[in-house]
């Protein structure tokens, strides 16, 4: 959405009801969240905050191993222990 719309939070905002799935990878480079130029801590609050009721997942080329590629989830999890 962010290379053929851009405007993500409300392009997001605006179409809700027409999104069943979200997939996470950052742009440009298809890689993990915070490589890029997306603000993911803004970007998963404004989400929470329309209360999106579907999946998020994530596809993306970490550029080293798993544990350190999924590093960027952990400020965002931690939020629910």
């Amino acid at each position: 959405m962010q290379i053929m719309e851009g405007d993500l939070a409300p392009t997001s905002a605006k179409h809700l009801d027409k999104i069943a799935h979200m997939q996470l990878a950052d742009t440009p480079g298809c890689h993990e969240p915070g490589t890029g130029e997306i603000n993911y801590r803004f970007l998963l609050d404004h989400i929470d905050r329309l209360g999106y009721p579907g999946w998020i997942s994530r596809e993306y080329q970490p550029p080293g191993n798993t544990l350190d590629g999924l590093a960027w989830a952990r400020a965002y999890l931690e939020r629910f222990k």
